[in-house]
């Protein structure tokens, strides 16, 4: 019997939409993700069903990327993007032709124009190509929480545990028209005791905890973490596979740090003459990351050699394979552990590796990553040791039976919740706080209402939510982009305040009506939903 792989991306960004500005530097991510990241791994998926690879991924994506990707104004702006850095590529190639950056120059042009053609041919539905893909088998489908919040976080207030979960998915089936999923990812694969309770209630089946959660579990999995188990609550938990986030996580002994692949943290925007940029720079002059990046990672000192596209690509060609080989290894050495079967008893399960990955690392940080992604699917498609699976066709053949409480645990740095909710992001959750106090009275007094307290009560419910993503949690102890953190943790959670008591008044002054239309307008997240949609969310399960 063999073993199984499944590889499991996920694909999140905070929602940023910022209409009041004609070219924000925050709307990039987006635009960064969707040439670098998204379209180079449909055309994975492309190449696959062309060849009739039968190799299953599983992705989860995020209702706020969702929301993005069906979103006109940044739909619009994304074209603009991709045909600005189109010329700027163009100009960066003419000015290295004949020299050591002359290869790396002409691949960026291409890409862009790859980019440019694969969006046009999809109709800029970057969701609907997904569907088609998992309506064939090839992908399968998982959604996370309604804006990625840090479940765990939110233990002080379980009605918005409940939330989160259920507008999750609720706004997955919105945006796409496909029915909820039965798998749901925790953000940052955050688990504590009692979420899968929530889970259960809300019809999920199954999802993923980092290694440390089973191996801390009680009592301890007979086979560790690779066969799943279920929870107290009947929720099926995958382990994460260690060795398999290490070599390609890992900065020190990953591949992405081979000194061949491109180096991230170089880039034109950077080096050259700002009269060189064709524009691309901040307020002010401010020098920002274009992603046409001309240097390979070389070594560890700041002297970096010119990238050598040709060589990079045979590199991740070798280092799929050598994935590959290191899967069939681990599963081989736990064959004859307890899937086997003990003398006297039938054989458990076959071992799953499980190897989860946040989807952006695949184009944005490693450039080859999706090319790696290809060729591992194709050589665990030819495997007859290691079988790619989707973690839910896995469960259709081998449900667990064993029952295990999942210690608490997230995927971050440290293994548990600090990142989330130590010492550098401690102060944005008494904002979570007294806004969703304040939602939830105006909820108990005017769920229901009509007009323009409905209104306010709808939206208070969305700022709250955006409030309470893990993001700007995840800035602030990373260092990165705090004041925009910052900020809109204050701005939603001033909105849903003042939204909660707009809801209460018996009357509205013209300039709140104007006010309320205003915002609906700029944060129109999950417009979609409305009424009891929204507003039973909250209730206790049934």
């Amino acid at each position: 019997m063999p073993g199984y792989v499944a590889l499991v991306l996920h694909a999140h960004l905070p929602y940023v939409r910022h209409p009041e500005h004609a070219r924000s530097l925050e709307e990039r991510w987006l635009f960064e993700a969707l040439w670098e990241c998204y379209l180079p791994l449909l055309g994975v998926l492309d190449r696959l069903a062309a060849d009739r690879v039968v190799a299953p991924l599983t992705l989860s994506v995020s209702p706020p990327l969702l929301a993005m990707l069906r979103d006109e104004l940044l739909l619009r702006r994304f074209e603009d993007h991709l045909g600005r850095h189109a010329a700027l590529a163009a100009r960066v190639e003419a000015r290295f032709a004949g020299s050591g950056f002359a290869a790396a120059a002409a691949f960026y042009r291409a890409r862009l124009a790859g980019a440019a053609s694969a969006w046009a041919a999809l109709g800029g539905d970057v969701p609907g190509a997904l569907l088609r893909h998992a309506a064939a088998g090839r992908v399968e489908l998982l959604t996370t929480a309604a804006t990625h919040a840090y479940l765990p976080g939110l233990l002080p207030t379980p009605a918005s545990i409940r939330a989160q979960i259920r507008l999750g998915r609720r706004a997955f089936a919105a945006l796409t028209g496909a029915p909820e999923p039965r798998g749901f990812w925790l953000p940052e694969c955050a688990y504590a005791p009692g979420i899968d309770a929530d889970l259960a209630a809300a019809g999920v089946r199954f999802t993923v905890l980092d290694a440390h959660a089973l191996a801390l579990a009680a009592p301890a999995p007979s086979a560790g973490a690779s066969v799943p188990v279920r929870s107290p609550a009947g929720v099926a938990c995958f382990g994460r596979d260690r060795d398999s986030a290490r070599e390609v996580w890992s900065r020190d002994a990953g591949y992405p740090g081979h000194p061949v692949y491109r180096e991230f943290y170089r880039d034109v925007g950077l080096d050259l003459p700002e009269r060189e940029l064709d524009g691309e720079v901040g307020p002010g002059g401010a020098r920002l990351m274009t992603g046409l990046k001309l240097h390979r990672v070389t070594g560890p000192g700041p002297d970096k050699a010119p990238y050598d596209p040709a060589r990079a690509s045979a590199q991740a060609r070798a280092d799929a394979a050598a994935f590959v080989a290191r899967r069939e290894a681990a599963l081989a050495s736990i064959r004859g552990g307890p899937w086997a079967g003990a003398p006297g008893r039938a054989a458990a399960a076959p071992p799953i590796l499980v190897a989860p990955y946040d989807a952006e690392l695949f184009g944005h940080f490693w450039l080859e990553g999706p090319e790696f992604l290809e060729h591992a699917l194709r050589g665990l498609a030819a495997s007859d040791r290691a079988v790619p699976i989707a973690l839910g066709a896995y469960l259709e053949r081998h449900p667990p039976a064993e029952v295990v409480a999942p210690a608490a645990s997230t995927w971050g740095e440290g293994g548990f919740g600090a990142y989330w909710t130590g010492p550098s992001a401690a102060r944005l959750w008494r904002h979570a706080h007294h806004a969703e106090r304040a939602v939830l009275g105006a909820l108990s007094r005017r769920r229901g209402a009509g007009g323009l307290p409905g209104r306010a009560l709808d939206q208070a419910i969305r700022e709250l939510l955006l409030l309470q993503s893990s993001d700007w949690a995840f800035m602030m102890s990373a260092g990165d982009m705090v004041p925009y953190a910052e900020a809109r943790t204050r701005a939603h959670a001033a909105r849903a305040r003042r939204l909660a008591g707009l809801a209460q008044e018996p009357s509205a002054a013209p300039a709140d009506v104007a006010w309320l239309d205003a915002l609906c307008a700029l944060d129109p997240f999950l417009a979609e939903l409305s009424g009891p949609a929204l507003q039973d969310a909250f209730d206790p399960w049934r």
